[in-house]
């Protein structure tokens, strides 16, 4: 059967469309379908059930009107009687569908403006359903684009099947981009929005970074060498951290490069960064100690309930550990995620000898001894008295210049001092009104209870109704820097998952949680088969 020009031209349209908006064909020829259905509508009315189907290989257009048999007849435009339906199909029964066939019709402008308008729709909604589902399963990647146009300094970018943003905050500084340059940036985010699928650039993230040195050295495409973390100043300086799981390959010298050309490549790219390659390290203290090269470190002192750690240097090299402006130390501690304090050796002796003189001044007024024995005992390494009422009684006396009844008269000592704390404590947290069945709870001391009571922690019930952070302190970290929020148990040696014990004792005593709940989840029991393998 030979195709009429009208026909031919139909999917001719169908097919120069689909390639141009790079969308399934059979999307454009039901967009079409729908944008004559709707057409007929305005003829034949808007409640009438019209239907337009396109023959995809001869383009031959058919129209029919759709009508549900029913008993009784209410609406004349898209229902039809039992009787009537049987006129057209013998074997109609209630609840069917009864396809009639309509003339073709002759579109007026108005009609043919409409299904225009309806084909756009659904061609755009079909290219920006394309370009999502594209683009969603590559954040992560890196793009290459050219510069569409420039709005209120950011950047649209055209990436051949789709278009792309790159914020003025996800740029470099003074970097400056015009129509017409070519582009390359990290896929980070991709929303489906109602004006269309919003791809998101960024030169800044700092697995932009990572992905460049994967495509620039073989060894990480091919997983020899591993990227474990990164840490940039945008456009000023980065750490990256690497390891290999070849011990015949050096991963800081792979990444380097001959003559540093695969690292140059990098630099390049992102406008002349600095960039420091350091081997990674399972070690926190030896990665802390890498992170902060080229300084030289002396001692580390970690302190892993607070994920802070302490790093001793020479007194001249203070100024390289810490940076301009601070910038070693912070990429040092967002690329190994701990807080890093740093000190002079000379900071530290000096911290080190008001510790001892206060440790000493501590036992004279506690103990009622003289200065030499405070000493001896704050060098033996004791810091409070808490420890010398605790300790055995002959490792006490083992210490030189120390007898079995000195050792016992300084335990005594001890006892007396801290049971007048213990005594003067509790008529303070009687006197802040804390109530007694507070003391029954696991790991509340006195010195807590008062702790509390200052704070407004007077009940149990007040006790369950705290979150961790109040009373352990949280940390937020923006723009690089890290703020620390104290909680009500702030200066006590107390860790997180003590103080959630003692939240859920509260809750439990108040009610609010059973038995069961605090229990550990049992492992499940195996299936029979599975049992009968073990036994067997």
């Amino acid at each position: 059967m030979a195709i009429s020009a009208n026909r031919l031209e139909l999917l001719q349209i169908a097919d120069a469309v689909a390639r141009e908006k790079s969308i399934d064909r059979n999307i454009v020829i039901t967009a079409m379908e729908d944008a004559i259905a709707k057409a007929a509508r305005s003829r034949y009315g808007s409640e009438t059930e019209v239907r337009a189907e396109i023959n995809s290989k001869t383009g031959e257009l058919r129209l029919s009107r759709h009508l549900l048999v029913v008993e009784s007849v209410e609406n004349t435009s898209n229902q039809i009687n039992l009787e009537g339906a049987r006129r057209h199909n013998p074997a109609a029964q209630l609840g069917d569908t009864i396809s009639d066939a309509l003339p073709p019709l002759e579109y007026g402008r108005i009609a043919a403006q409409s299904a225009k308008q309806v084909i756009v729709q659904k061609v755009r909604e079909a290219e920006r359903d394309r370009q999502y589902q594209e683009y969603k399963d590559r954040i992560g990647d890196i793009v290459n684009g050219i510069v569409k146009r420039v709005e209120y300094g950011n950047v649209v970018v055209d990436l051949g099947r789709g278009e792309a943003i790159v914020r003025r905050d996800e740029m470099l500084p003074r970097e400056v981009f015009r129509n017409g340059d070519r582009v390359r940036a990290y896929i980070y985010d991709v929303r489906r929005e109602p004006r269309g699928p919003q791809i998101f650039l960024s030169r800044t993230h700092p697995q932009f970074m990572a992905k460049l040195f994967t495509q620039e050295v073989p060894e990480i495409y091919d997983g020899i060498v591993e990227v474990k973390a990164v840490a940039r100043d945008p456009g000023s300086r980065a750490k990256i951290a690497v390891i290999s799981r070849d011990s015949s390959v050096d991963p800081v010298g792979a990444c380097v490069g001959m003559r540093g050309s695969r690292v140059q490549a990098v630099v390049n790219e992102l406008q002349g960064e600095k960039i420091d390659i350091i081997p990674w390290s399972a070690d926190v203290p030896t990665f802390v100690v890498n992170a902060l090269a080229p300084a030289e470190v002396a001692k580390v002192v970690l302190d892993e309930d607070r994920a802070r750690i302490e790093v001793v240097v020479p007194d001249a090299q203070l100024s390289l550990a810490i940076g301009r402006r601070g910038q070693n130390v912070r990429l040092a501690s967002q690329l190994t995620g701990w807080d890093i304090d740093i000190l002079t050796e000379q900071e530290e002796s000096e911290r080190r000898q008001a510790e001892f003189q206060n440790r000493t001044k501590t036992f004279i007024e506690a103990l009622n001894v003289d200065e030499v024995v405070a000493q001896l005992l704050a060098s033996e390494g004791f810091a409070s008295v808490e420890e010398l009422a605790l300790v055995d009684e002959k490792e006490l006396a083992s210490i030189e210049g120390f007898d079995e009844d000195t050792a016992s008269e300084l335990q005594n000592r001890a006892r007396e001092y801290l049971a007048t704390i213990e005594a003067e404590l509790d008529a303070k947290r009687m006197e802040l009104g804390v109530a007694d069945e507070l003391k029954e709870i696991p790991g509340v001391s006195t010195q807590i209870l008062v702790k509390f009571g200052e704070n407004g922690v007077k009940t149990v019930e007040d006790l369950a109704g705290c979150a961790t952070d109040d009373l352990c302190g949280w940390s937020e970290r923006k723009d690089g820097e890290t703020t620390r929020f104290a909680g009500i148990l702030d200066g006590f040696e107390i860790s997180r998952d003590e103080t959630e014990a003692m939240i859920m004792q509260a809750r439990l005593k108040a009610g609010w949680v059973t038995e069961a709940d605090l229990a550990p989840p049992q492992p499940a029991e195996p299936a029979p088969a599975q049992a009968a393998e073990t036994q067997a």
